[in-house]
């Protein structure tokens, strides 16, 4: 594992339409917004293709 994940910053609006594009169930709602899991995150950028307001992308 290349150890590289997606994060969700705080542009999210909690919209929900990134949690199932999910194939690996890493995705999951939080207190004030969705958050991914890094342990799980294959990095494939299937959530980062459907978020509204682009609030994902590869973590720096």
């Amino acid at each position: 594992m290349s150890g590289l994940t997606r994060v969700i910053s705080d542009e999210c609006i909690s919209c929900g339409s990134c949690e199932p594009e999910c194939p690996v169930d890493a995705i999951s709602e939080g207190d004030t917004q969705y958050v991914i899991d890094p342990e799980l995150c294959t990095d494939c950028g299937a959530c980062e293709e459907v978020c509204p307001v682009e609030a994902i992308s590869a973590e720096e």
